[in-house]
């Protein structure tokens, strides 16, 4: 019962740590440090220096940076014809392509109060997968009024776009393609600054790469609200930032374009967080295990001539494990005491940590919920090991009514079973699987 309490205990505490505690600081990347509130409107939204662009959405869908309600769906539309129209004056916006990126992202700015204008070299094959407010036409009239323009294309589809040079010439493009692994490591340059090397005339940033389909889509709620951007023009960097907040998400400043080689081999990493913590947990686990393998198995083997390497599988498992929960549970809080007390050391707490301290702070989720899962682990075995004994004695129960009563003396006294030496335990193989059964834990 005790354990089952404390498993509980420990997946509220878990569950509370991750969703709750976790999610009011999603990353610890800076923001725009350059962008305030508008002065000319009571909203607390960032706006550009000349013009308050977020002024032209319409206020139903203004949601101080998250949208509450779900995005506008097909068949929504297509029944209301008043959601299905845009309002006049609203921010019109390009994008070139038709496929899943291109969908879900029309789909996320005809929600946020844009106007969406899709350019495709078949608009009416396509025009049917697009909300009803979408206008879908051929490429070369959809570059033509917006200023911001997404480029949802492969790069191997780039050179098809060289065409419409002489009309993107001025306007912002918005390259949100990545590449795979195996075209990322033969290119040198990345995806972004390919594209600004074909269209020189254009400002090419750099945004939504690192967000997938469904959460652009589905908005925040179910994903990383954060959106990294790289551009090498600050104006136009702080245009994609503002209509980044009316979707609902979170710009991030990356820097120039050459920093986009960092960004695009983000989505190729896997679990980029978990190495550290991983070789961690496995170290401290090899370590205690090989601690108990010795004194619980190895030492008894040699002092008193005991097989006891049955307890490998389970035994020793399970007694490694609290010992390697606790190791990191408390290399979770002990960062947090070092650098409390270096802060108190300093006499402030504006002065950045040291590097290995701040890559521990960093890592302290990870451990922690490794932690939880070496816990539970040792739940598990706790609950086999009472399985364990019973199906033994079982097994002794069988072997004593398996064996024969002696024929020396009408009614012997039992026999002790655990001396070597017993002319019983040697004639009955019953007999001796159960003394080694009885030798066990």
């Amino acid at each position: 019962m005790s354990v089952c309490v404390c498993v509980c205990v420990c997946v509220c505490v878990c569950v509370y740590h991750i969703f709750i505690i976790h999610s009011s600081d999603v990353g610890h990347l800076d923001l725009f440090p350059h962008l305030g509130c508008c002065e000319q409107c009571s909203n607390k939204h960032p706006c550009a220096s000349v013009s308050c662009i977020l002024t032209y959405i319409p206020s139903a869908t203004r949601t101080s940076g998250k949208m509450d309600k779900p995005l506008i769906s097909r068949r929504l539309m297509d029944s209301d014809g008043s959601l299905a129209e845009t309002p006049s004056g609203t921010p019109k916006v390009g994008i070139l392509g038709s496929g899943d990126f291109a969908r879900s992202l029309a789909t996320r700015l005809v929600g946020s109060g844009f106007s969406v204008v899709v350019g495709s070299r078949n608009p009416k094959r396509i025009a049917g997968l697009f909300p009803s407010s979408v206008h879908v036409t051929f490429q070369e009239q959809a570059v033509s009024s917006p200023e911001i323009i997404f480029v949802a294309v492969f790069r191997e589809h780039y050179s098809s776009l060289c065409a419409l040079s002489d009309q993107l010439a001025g306007k912002i493009l918005v390259d949100v393609s990545n590449p795979t692994e195996n075209e990322h490591l033969p290119h040198r340059e990345s995806n972004d600054e390919f594209l600004a090397s074909l269209f020189p005339a254009c400002t090419v940033v750099e945004a939504f790469n690192v967000i997938s389909a469904w959460t652009r889509q589905a908005g925040p709620r179910d994903g990383n609200q954060q959106v990294p951007i790289c551009s090498d023009q600050p104006e136009a960097k702080l245009s994609v930032s503002e209509m980044v907040h009316a979707m609902g998400f979170k710009p991030v400043d990356m820097g120039p374009l050459a920093s986009t080689r960092e960004v695009e081999a983000m989505p190729l990493r896997l679990l980029p967080g978990w190495k550290v913590p991983t070789l961690l947990a496995l170290g401290l686990f090899v370590c205690f295990y090989g601690y108990n393998f010795i004194r619980d198995v190895l030492h008894p083997y040699v002092q008193e001539n005991k097989n006891k390497f049955y307890k490998l599988p389970v035994s020793v498992v399970n007694t490694t494990l609290p010992c390697v929960a606790y190791m990191l549970l408390s290399l979770v809080y002990l960062p947090g005491v070092l650098a409390a007390a270096l802060q108190l050391q300093r006499g402030t707490k504006y002065r950045r940590f040291p590097d290995w301290l701040d890559h521990w702070l960093q890592h302290r989720k990870q451990i922690g919920l490794l932690s939880f899962f070496c816990a539970v682990l040792h739940a598990l075995y706790s609950f086999c090991l009472p399985l364990r004994r019973s199906h033994r004695y079982d097994l002794v129960n069988l072997a004593i009514k398996q064996m024969p009563p002696p024929a020396c003396a009408p009614a012997p006294a039992c026999p002790s079973l655990s001396t070597p030496d017993n002319t019983l335990t040697s004639r009955n193989p019953a007999a001796r699987e159960m003394t080694v059964l009885m030798e066990g834990p």
